[in-house]
């Protein structure tokens, strides 16, 4: 499966936030709501347990069409039947995950700055994200910045661009309005009273964008 072109809203299913056992849950609610792009995001579990959850998890994100995506690991996309991985800058060069992945696959890379979001346009990856624009707790070791490199980064880059880090519905219209178009949303999702309307009161915003055209 490859990254689908009007993908809007990327959820990200974050074992930090979420007990293994009801990952599966919590992940079926973000997809009936709407999440277009999973990512399985498990820092601290070992590669057997990601791939085991990976492999429940990929037939259900095939059921809604969805591609999954694993943070880190490439090595285990192909056993564990995911759809891509995610890498950051100190992980993996981009050119070595494409080879071990294939072309298939989907590639996605983390940017901190409009010069890295510039210079991912060389790489073989299909999106990146850019952020973290706000302060966030899930990247407690990089700081915020900030919103007015959106536009520069999307006049630069000739790839799919999602913007990422402390975005949440409250601010989703701040962070468009400064030029975003797709974005991640880690714990505003998973931390929601109502998984799936909190999901579909953010996907009405962004598609909105389309109806406007």
């Amino acid at each position: 499966m490859k990254l689908p072109p009007t993908a809007r809203l990327y959820g990200i299913l974050d074992l930090g936030y979420v007990e293994p056992s009801s990952a599966m849950e919590v992940a079926d609610q973000m997809l009936d709501g709407g999440v277009q792009i999973l990512q399985l995001r498990a820092k601290k579990f070992a590669p057997p347990e990601i791939c085991a959850l990976a492999k429940d998890l990929a037939p259900l994100c095939q059921k809604f069409g969805v591609p999954l995506i694993l943070n880190d690991h490439p090595e285990l996309v192909r056993e564990s039947r995911a759809d891509g991985v995610h890498v950051g800058q100190d992980d993996l060069p981009v050119e070595a995950v494409r080879k071990m992945v294939g072309e298939d696959a989907i590639v996605g890379l983390s940017t901190h700055s409009v010069e890295q979001a510039s210079a991912a346009s060389m790489l073989p990856a299909d999106y990146i994200g850019f952020g973290p624009l706000f302060a966030t707790p899930t990247k407690p070791d990089y700081s915020a910045i900030g919103t007015s490199g959106i536009f520069e980064a999307h006049r630069l880059v000739n790839l799919p661009i999602f913007c990422i880090g402390g975005i949440k519905r409250e601010n989703l219209p701040e962070v468009m309005d400064a030029g975003a178009s797709r974005v991640v949303i880690v714990s505003g999702i998973l931390q929601a009273p109502d998984i799936v309307s909190y999901c579909r009161s953010c996907l009405d915003l962004l598609t909105a964008i389309d109806a406007d055209v």
